[in-house]
């Protein structure tokens, strides 16, 4: 009964519209949330504690999956999400071309990428299956975004960079 409606849905609602991605959304979080180990509160591996770590070897029990994740999560998310939004807003109001936004953002993805692997492995170390699946599905939504941003770089790169403005560097947008 089920499968005979979906065509009558999809016509009702029409595709791309923020109803949509919200499904899409809260299906992608579901899949992460069930596919999460269950792990009860006795059997919790140990974290190493934070007194007196340098920051290399921060990043190497980032890396191991020894940390809590909210150690792991927020100070990443942070820099990484400011830095986007700041190298963003430098590009709309033109001190950024193109070719540099590209540069920034391709230099950004490999923090993102030792982020998203670290939240991950980490993601064993909370109590509650649903901060663990919020992480991960806030790794893929940066991913999301960056392929948002490469839609944006082939296909509306006029509008966001606001090339109509620009007389004398007009060549600095393609």
């Amino acid at each position: 009964m089920f499968i005979y409606s979906l065509p009558i849905f999809f016509t009702y609602i029409q595709l791309g519209t923020p109803l949509d991605l919200l499904l899409i959304a809260l299906l992608i979080y579901l899949v992460i949330y069930l596919t999460l180990p269950f792990i009860a509160a006795s059997q919790e591996r140990e974290c190493v504690p934070l007194n007196g770590l340098s920051f290399y070897k921060y990043l190497l029990y980032c890396w191991l999956g020894s940390l809590k994740l909210w150690v792991v999560f927020w100070p990443f998310f942070i820099l990484l999400n400011s830095s986007l939004y700041v190298t963003d807003m430098l590009a709309m109001q033109g001190n950024f071309t193109v070719s540099s936004w590209d540069e920034v953002h391709f230099i950004l993805l490999t923090p993102a990428i030792f982020w998203a692997l670290c939240v991950w492995r980490n993601s064993t170390h909370t109590k509650s299956r649903l901060s663990a699946a919020g992480a991960r599905f806030m790794t893929l939504a940066v991913f999301f975004e960056y392929a948002l941003k490469l839609v944006i770089r082939d296909d509306y790169p006029r509008i966001f960079f606001a090339c109509q403005d620009i007389m004398l560097d007009y060549a600095s947008c393609f």
